[in-house]
């Protein structure tokens, strides 16, 4: 994807440059501005993302633990399944299969993971119990912390991360000077073309960046928020499947499959929905069950989500 985004825009401009020069002094100078505009807003977008992504996100999920730690909802989860992951010195490294009441009480079952500090006490061990706090408006990631959980921002990381964004800052501002320095020719940015490197790359990147969610969520389902907040908040109960057909389309060889299902909400009335799923052809015998579960939300008992699919996330 890296190659296709940056290295190849490149070597198509400027063979395609080498082999038919472009009289500058033809072109529209607005227009060129125009296309310039453009890439320096393309960019901006993308480097103010990876500055959010990179840097600004370790605050935020910071700030995020001290707030559960001071208004989280309380709730005490049983450990079902504990895996050692990693083992160090420090801590140790667990993979948890946690079962407690979400929200509104209905039991569900979590994935999540934990870095053990005291590993001398041995607190994360199937059957035993240990206390959480979740967020009660599902807003905020991570949307339920281990009570007592302490965030740390490591001052050299970050540093080394700032450091690594300003780099990437200086060589997109040397690739303008260079590229004008090398292709102005006295006419100033008249050769701004929409396929210039400049312009291509950080849409190539924006579109890696916007594109490929949509089309995740398309073929997946909810996305991880939403799924969370129906998680979280949702009421399960067994809905009544009223069919299920293909939808022609194929994510690796398995089918997109259209679920009808027909489910009594907790105020006794009767709902419809309708889900899209990508069904693995060894699990095909979903489509012939008479009943299947699924998780509504309380607020808004249109919103529904498998059962089964909720029980993967973490």
């Amino acid at each position: 994807m890296l190659f296709f985004a940056i290295p190849f825009p490149m070597i198509l401009y400027y063979n395609i440059k080498g082999d038919d020069p472009t009289d500058l002094s033809l072109v529209n100078p607005w227009l060129a501005l125009g296309i310039l505009a453009v890439s320096l807003i393309l960019w901006i977008i993308i480097l103010t993302g990876y500055f959010r992504k990179w840097i600004l996100s370790n605050f935020t999920a910071k700030k995020n633990i001290e707030y559960l730690n001071k208004n989280g909802v309380p709730r005490k989860a049983e450990i079902i399944e504990a895996v050692k992951i990693k083992e160090e010195s420090k801590y140790n490294s667990y993979e948890l299969k946690l079962l407690f009441k979400n929200l509104v009480d209905t039991e569900i079952v979590q994935k999540t993971t934990v870095n053990d500090s005291k590993p001398q006490q041995h607190r994360f061990e199937a059957g035993k119990k240990i206390d959480i706090l979740i967020d009660k408006e599902v807003k905020r990631e991570p949307y339920f912390i281990f009570a007592g959980t302490e965030a740390k921002i490591s001052i050299l990381t970050i540093s080394l991360i700032c450091l690594g964004w300003l780099a990437l800052v200086a060589i997109i501002s040397w690739y303008y000077i260079y590229s004008y320095h090398t292709e102005s020719m006295g006419m100033g940015w008249r050769f701004m073309v929409f396929w210039h490197p400049l312009i291509l790359c950080p849409a190539i990147l924006l579109l890696y960046r916007v594109g490929f969610p949509l089309i995740i969520r398309v073929f997946e389902g909810k996305k991880k928020g939403e799924a969370a907040l129906i998680k979280l908040k949702g009421i399960k109960t067994t809905a009544r499947l009223l069919s299920a057909n293909q939808t022609g389309t194929y994510i690796n060889e398995q089918p997109m499959v259209l679920f009808k299902v027909e489910y009594i909400d907790f105020q006794n009335h009767t709902k419809r929905a309708e889900l899209k799923k990508i069904v693995n052809l060894l699990d095909l015998n979903i489509v012939k069950q008479a009943n299947i579960d699924i998780f509504y939300l309380k607020e808004n008992p249109d919103i529904v989500a498998f059962a089964s699919d909720l029980d993967q996330i973490s």
